[in-house]
């Protein structure tokens, strides 16, 4: 069975190598500043380290005064999974940096959370909507979205 590694634990290994990157943590998740999500993520990834090589979700969240976008990380080779969560400033332009370089799952999991909830990742190298059709007007997840 996987253990499922705390994000107070995740959270001492990642403050050793990154300061201030940690915002928060308790038993379920990390959360992590926005500004730093991809460094976090490089850390997590690293086979010399924890060696989160698989990156096994991203999903998003409309919390009314900001939105949260979760990273559901596994290590195959410890066993273990973690998640990373990032709140981002505001709603009218969110911005989270893009970890399509660091996992090649991201790409179209990043580009879906765009499309239906119009948080732009930063530094993604095709960030245009998926499912919808360009010129779409809004981001149909959203709980202020009016059609």
């Amino acid at each position: 069975m996987t253990k499922i590694i705390t994000g107070e634990e995740i959270s001492k290994s990642i403050e050793s190598t990154l300061a201030n990157a940690v915002v928060a943590s308790d038993e379920t998740a990390m959360w992590v500043s926005p500004e730093d999500i991809h460094e976090v993520c490089k850390t997590l990834k690293n086979p010399d380290g924890l060696d989160y090589s698989f990156l096994t979700a991203i999903s998003a969240v409309d919390y009314i005064e900001y939105f949260e976008v979760v990273y559901h990380l596994t290590s195959l080779r410890n066993n273990c999974s973690c998640i990373i969560k990032v709140k981002t400033r505001g709603r009218e332009n969110p911005k989270v940096q893009s970890v399509s370089d660091i996992w090649q799952a991201a790409d179209l999991q990043e580009r879906e959370i765009w499309d239906l909830m119009g948080i732009k990742f930063e530094g993604h190298p095709n960030l245009k909507r998926i499912l919808l059709w360009e010129g779409f007007d809004g981001h149909p997840l959203r709980k202020d979205f009016i059609g």
